[in-house]
């Protein structure tokens, strides 16, 4: 692997790129991104955590390919980066990591732990004592429908309730607008942290049955302290173009409130406290990319 292509730590890269209308490809050993007059833009794709890629973005094999090795996540998304089509693995995750999760998961006692800590790690305060998970979900809905509401008055916004409808982008209000837009790029860092980390974004504890289950409950431990703060604040300004603010504003947070620094550390947090011990596997059954990641002592990673 070329130096400059060394894959950073998690935690020391830039968060999000967006890339539209160009293609990207490896040249002369660079990633790069092509436009219509045939410009190059150098990415330093191995200092990125996630590229979004937007309509009119075509991928090389070779760069997606170089990505992979990085650990760069690819995601593909609609305009403006508000809805996710589709995601390529960085690396690969790990085994023994991915039968951590879901051994939690599947020990009832231990996945009550982990959202538990969950509750206390959003919230601030313990769980309430001899609560089901089913009780701990509808009590963290309440908690957070009325969050919603405090924030909206703090910017002196109506608000008539988060709603939205994938398939009918337009019919949705500017604020409702902006926090899509906003949790877009909350997820994607996630994802990539998660993947980075060697879980599976799919195996969750509070959310389950979607792709990106463990993704969303890491995500909510950190989305009322920057994303939703952002989508509230672009949206009291009435921008022409609100959903490019958003994305401005929260990777401004990001950097400010250094979540890919925290996200791998409270990850692991989170599950430990399942209070279950991690299998262990030989190194040779570990991914090559996630080998060469440990020998050039990427503690973000472990």
């Amino acid at each position: 692997m070329l130096p400059h292509l060394r894959p950073l730590p998690i935690k020391d890269r830039i968060s999000i790129l967006f890339i539209e209308y160009g293609n990207i490809d490896v040249i002369d050993g660079a990633f790069v991104v092509v436009d219509k007059t045939g410009v190059r833009t150098q990415i330093p794709v191995g200092s990125v955590a996630c590229l979004m890629l937007e309509p009119g973005t075509r991928v090389s094999h070779a760069a997606a390919a170089l990505a992979a090795k990085v650990g760069t996540l690819l995601i593909w998304v609609g305009e403006g980066g508000v809805r996710v089509y589709s995601s390529g693995q960085p690396g690969g995750a790990r085994s023994d990591r991915l039968l951590y999760q879901a051994k939690i998961a599947l020990d009832e006692s231990a996945r009550l732990k982990v959202v538990r800590k969950m509750y206390q790690l959003r919230f601030n305060e313990e769980a309430p004592s001899r609560r089901s998970i089913e009780q701990l979900r509808g009590i963290e809905g309440a908690r957070v429908r009325e969050t919603y509401k405090l924030i909206a008055k703090r910017y002196g916004i109506a608000w008539k309730g988060r709603r939205y409808d994938v398939q009918d982008w337009d019919s949705g209000d500017v604020v409702n607008k902006c926090l899509s837009a906003a949790n877009a790029c909350l997820y994607g860092i996630t994802e990539a942290a998660v993947l980075a980390a060697g879980y599976s974004p799919a195996i969750g504890f509070i959310h389950n049955g979607k792709p990106l289950s463990f993704v969303y409950d890491m995500a909510d431990l950190f989305k009322f302290d920057t994303v939703v703060l952002a989508a509230f604040k672009i949206a009291a300004q009435n921008y022409g173009n609100p959903d490019k603010e958003v994305r401005k504003e929260c990777r401004r947070m990001f950097v400010q409130n250094k979540i890919l620094e925290k996200l791998i550390p409270t990850i692991q947090e989170v599950l430990d406290a399942g209070e279950l011990k991690i299998p262990e596997i030989p190194d040779d059954a570990l991914p090559i990319v996630i080998q060469e990641r440990e020998k050039i002592g990427d503690a973000g990673h472990r």
